[in-house]
C-alpha cells in the first residue's frame, strides 16, 4: 500500500481499493486450507476466486479490477524478492461487455445552459458555472473539485489541471466559460467568502466534497434529460462525444481528457458512429424501403 501510495503516487481512493480487493483474496484462500499461504496460492485458487466470485453475481468489471490489484501486488512481491513465482501472470479476467457511454445531446446542453430559468443566487450561479466547466472542459469530478482558483488563467483562457496520479495538463476554454467564471467568482467573494483557496465552494466558503458536486449535477441534468445517469462523468462523456461530432481531432480529444492511451478514447468513436446511424435512418428518404 505505501508502494502504490507513495512511489506510484496512486490515488488514496485507489490504495484503498486495492487494499480490501487483496484482503478480500485472502479471507478466500483462508477459508478454502488454514494452511494456505501468498507464497503457497496457485494459479488454481486464483480461478476458483474469480469463479466464487462470478457465482455470487459479481460483473465481470469487478472481477477484473480484483484480479488487477491480484497481479499488482504479485508482480511487486516478485520485484522485492519475496516471492520466488506469480501465479497470476497468465490468468484472463472474463470479458465484459463495454456499452457505449452515455452522454446528453447538444440540444439539451443548450436547453440546460441557456433555456431554463435560472436564478442569480450564489447556488444557482454556482450550479450553471460547474455544468459549463464540465461540458466545456470534459473534467473529472476529482480534477473539479481539486481546482483552485490559481488554476484559472483567465488571460490565457486556460486551466491548469491536475489528474489522475498527480499528472497535470492545460486545458483551454472560451470566452463564454471565462465571462461565466469571472460573474461565478464576483459573486462568490461578495456573498460568501473563502475559508479555502479553492474555486468552488460551499455556502460555508469551504471546498465543495464530490458528493456535493454530484448533487447539483445530477439535480440540474434531470431538468432536461431522463438519463439513468445523470453524473459528472455523463458531461465528460458528453465533451468527448460533441468534440468529435464537430471533427476535432482523436489525439486533440485523448490530450484534452488527460488519457493515457488512445484506446480509451476511441470509445467515443463508436458512440459518434451510433449517433451518425441514427441520423441517417431518420433521415434518409429511401431508408425505410
Amino acid at each position: 500500500m505505501n508502494y502504490l501510495r507513495h512511489e506510484r503516487n496512486y490515488s488514496e481512493r485507489t490504495v484503498q481499493s486495492y487494499g480490501e480487493d487483496l484482503r478480500a483474496f485472502e479471507s478466500y484462500f483462508k477459508n478454502q486450507d488454514d494452511h494456505l499461504s501468498w507464497e503457497a496460492v496457485d494459479a488454481d485458487v486464483i480461478r476458483d476466486w474469480m469463479e466464487s466470485m462470478m457465482d455470487k453475481g459479481n460483473n465481470a468489471t469487478s472481477i477484473k479490477r480484483r484480479l488487477s490489484a491480484l497481479r499488482s501486488f504479485y508482480r511487486f512481491a516478485l520485484s522485492r524478492q519475496l516471492l520466488t513465482r506469480d501465479p497470476a501472470h497468465n490468468i484472463a479476467g472474463p470479458k465484459a461487455a463495454k456499452p457505449l457511454p452515455q452522454f446528453l445531446r447538444e440540444s439539451e446542453m443548450d436547453e440546460l445552459l441557456d433555456g431554463v430559468e435560472w436564478g442569480d443566487t450564489f447556488k444557482d450561479v454556482r450550479a450553471r458555472t460547474i455544468l459549463l466547466v464540465f461540458y466545456e472542459t470534459g473534467l473529472r469530478l476529482a480534477e473539479l473539485v481539486g481546482l483552485d482558483d490559481e488554476a484559472v488563467d483567465m488571460n490565457s483562457r486556460q486551466l491548469k489541471v491536475t489528474g489522475k496520479r498527480n499528472k497535470q495538463r492545460i486545458v483551454p476554454f472560451g470566452e463564454e466559460m471565462a465571462e461565466t467564471l469571472k460573474g461565478y467568482m464576483q459573486l462568490r467573494d461578495e456573498k460568501v467568502g473563502r475559508l479555502s483557496k479553492a474555486l468552488f465552494v460551499t455556502e460555508k466558503g469551504l471546498r465543495m466534497n464530490a458528493d456535493q458536486v454530484r448533487y447539483e449535477v445530477k439535480k440540474n441534468l434531470s431538468r432536461v434529460s431522463s438519463l439513468k445517469k445523470r453524473t459528472p462523468h455523463v458531461l465528460r462523456h458528453t465533451f468527448a462525444t460533441t468534440m468529435l461530432n464537430h471533427e476535432a481531432g482523436l489525439e486533440s480529444v485523448k490530450k484534452l481528457l488527460g488519457h493515457e492511451s488512445l484506446n480509451t478514447t476511441e470509445i467515443y468513436t463508436h458512440t459518434t458512429f451510433e449517433h451518425l446511424k441514427k441520423v441517417y435512418e431518420e433521415a434518409h428518404p429511401r431508408n425505410g424501403r
